[in-house]
């Protein structure tokens, strides 16, 4: 059992990563379950506090959600915000909305969002700002502690798939 929990947490160290990412929150936070040690990546880390089941790159969660669970364009609180894959980030990202400040910023909680010796940490409640012209949740900009502010890139986002399981027929 070990050795397949141990599979398991190494496949999903290569699920999401990037070269530039933000910085490590301020201090260490605390995993919020002690099976979520550190280093992690977002997929596994969001699975395990979101309980939603989904597999494969961060990116591929929107289109795996299709019929399984509800998707849309506005936060609530426990929803997995999915960002793209970009040339600098292939893999993607997932983060956790841990809550929802208005309409256009959330909280996240997010693991492996850093670079150099934070790679694989989790932070928790690190600002995610909309800043899409049509306020859609299509473009994000996230967190930066290093700089103490919102990072200069805006991240392609493709929504939030909740926890809920989607309806037949919706």
């Amino acid at each position: 059992m070990r050795a397949v929990l141990a599979m398991l947490l190494l496949l999903g160290l290569a699920a999401c990563g990037s070269s530039r990412q933000a910085g490590p929150a301020t201090g260490a936070p605390a995993p919020h379950r002690a099976e979520l040690g550190e280093p992690i990546s977002c997929v596994p880390y969001a699975r395990a506090r979101s309980g939603i089941s989904l597999a494969g790159d961060a990116w591929q969660w929107w289109d795996a959600a299709a019929g399984r669970y509800e998707r849309g364009r506005a936060p609530q609180a426990g929803s997995v915000l999915v960002i793209n894959r970009t040339a600098r980030m292939p893999s993607g990202h997932v983060a956790v909305v841990s809550r929802v400040l208005n309409s256009r910023e959330v909280l996240v909680d997010h693991a492996n969002w850093a670079s150099g010796a934070a790679r694989g940490r989790i932070a928790t409640d690190q600002r995610v700002v909309d800043v899409s012209p049509r306020n859609d949740w299509s473009l994000v900009r996230v967190w930066y502690p290093r700089i103490n502010d919102l990072g200069t890139t805006a991240f392609p986002a493709r929504g939030f798939v909740h926890s809920r399981m989607a309806m037949a027929g919706r």
